[in-house]
C-alpha cells in the first residue's frame, strides 16, 4: 500500500463555488484552495457530497479536480470522491481516470441499491483491485441507507489491497470504537462527523474530513492538532466554541450552510444547484453571527 500519512490530521471536504450564471466560480475555488492550503488543512478532499458533485457534469469534474491540484500545488494531499452503486462503471473509471496530482480516493459505501455486507464486501475488492491511489472507505448510513458494519469494514482492511481507511459518519460511536479496537495498525479512521471528531480522536481516531474547516480551517485544524498532541485540555474549548456553528452548518442541509458561512468571509458566494436550495434568511442570520464571532476566535499558539 502507498504510504497514507497525508490522509489523516484535518481533511475538508471542499465545496464547488457557483457563480451566478451557475457555473463553477474558479476564481472563488482558488480562492478557497488557498485560504485551506494556508491554514494548516492537510488533506483536501474534492469531488465529495459537500462538493455537490453529483450535479457537476462530467467536464466540470474535471475542471474542478484540475483546478483544486493546480491552486494547491503540492501543499496538502488531495483526495477525489469517487464512489457509487454500479461496480464495473467505478472499476473502469478508476482505470481511466487522471490521478497525477491525487493522493488518495474517498468511496461511498454503495447507495439506493442496498447491497448486504458480502456485496459491499465484493465492491471495495473490486475497486482495491483498480485503484491506483489508496482509498478511504465511506459510511454514510444516513445518505447510502445502508450501513457498512463493524465487522465487514474491519475485514475489508484486512483481506483488500489498497485500503487506507475509513471515514465513518454511522454516528454510532460503539461501531467506531470497536473498528479503532481491532482495526489493522496502519488503518486510518477518520471520523465524518464534524461534532464528533474531537470524541472519536479521543478513542483513537487518525483525523477528520470536515465540512465546518472549508470557514474555519485555522480554527478547526488547531483543535484536531491538539487533540493529537493529548491537549484535550486546549482542544475541548474549542470544540465547544464550535458546537452552535456546526449544528447550524446542517440545519439547512449542506452545503447550503458552509456556503452562507463562506459568503459572510467574503470567499466565495452561496449559490448551490438544485434540488438544493440555500438556508432560510433566518438560519443565514444566525450563521452571520457565529461565523462573526468565531474568526476572532483567539489562538494562542
Amino acid at each position: 500500500m502507498k504510504e497514507t500519512k497525508a490522509l489523516n490530521g484535518t481533511g475538508v471536504a471542499i465545496i464547488t463555488p457557483f457563480d451566478v450564471t451557475g457555473r463553477p466560480d474558479i476564481l472563488a475555488l482558488r480562492k478557497l484552495v488557498d485560504h485551506l492550503a494556508e491554514n494548516n488543512i492537510n488533506n483536501i478532499v474534492v469531488l465529495g457530497t459537500t462538493g455537490e458533485s453529483v450535479t457537476l457534469s462530467e467536464p466540470e469534474q474535471r475542471l474542478v479536480v484540475e483546478t483544486v491540484v493546480e491552486q494547491n500545488a503540492g501543499r496538502c494531499a488531495v483526495t477525489v470522491g469517487m464512489g457509487g452503486n454500479n461496480t464495473a462503471a467505478l472499476e473502469q473509471k478508476m482505470k481511466s481516470f487522471d490521478f497525477t496530482g491525487i493522493d488518495g480516493i474517498l468511496s461511498v459505501s454503495p447507495y439506493y441499491n442496498k447491497p448486504t455486507q458480502e456485496g459491499i464486501f465484493r465492491h471495495y475488492e473490486v475497486l482495491g483491485n483498480a485503484a491506483p491511489r489508496p482509498i478511504l472507505l465511506y459510511n454514510v448510513p444516513g445518505r447510502t441507507g445502508s450501513n457498512m458494519l463493524a465487522d465487514t469494514t474491519l475485514r475489508i482492511a484486512e483481506e483488500c489491497k489498497n485500503i487506507a481507511g475509513i471515514k465513518e459518519a454511522s454516528g454510532n460511536m460503539e461501531q467506531i470504537m470497536n473498528i479503532i479496537r481491532n482495526k489493522p495498525k496502519n488503518f486510518l479512521v477518520i471520523s465524518g462527523d464534524d461534532a464528533l471528531t474531537l470524541p472519536i480522536l479521543a478513542a483513537g481516531g487518525d483525523g477528520v474530513i470536515s465540512v465546518v474547516a472549508n470557514a474555519l480551517p485555522k480554527l478547526f485544524s488547531t483543535m484536531v492538532n491538539y487533540c493529537m498532541q493529548n491537549r484535550y485540555q486546549d482542544a475541548l474549548p474549542m470544540h465547544n466554541a464550535m458546537l452552535e456553528f456546526t449544528r447550524l452548518m446542517f440545519a439547512d442541509g449542506n452545503p447550503g450552510g458552509i456556503k452562507a458561512a463562506l459568503k459572510v468571509l467574503g470567499i466565495t458566494d452561496e449559490y448551490v444547484r438544485l434540488p438544493l436550495v440555500n438556508v432560510r434568511p433566518e438560519i443565514f442570520k444566525a450563521i452571520e453571527h457565529e461565523t462573526n464571532q468565531l474568526k476572532h476566535y483567539n489562538l494562542k499558539d
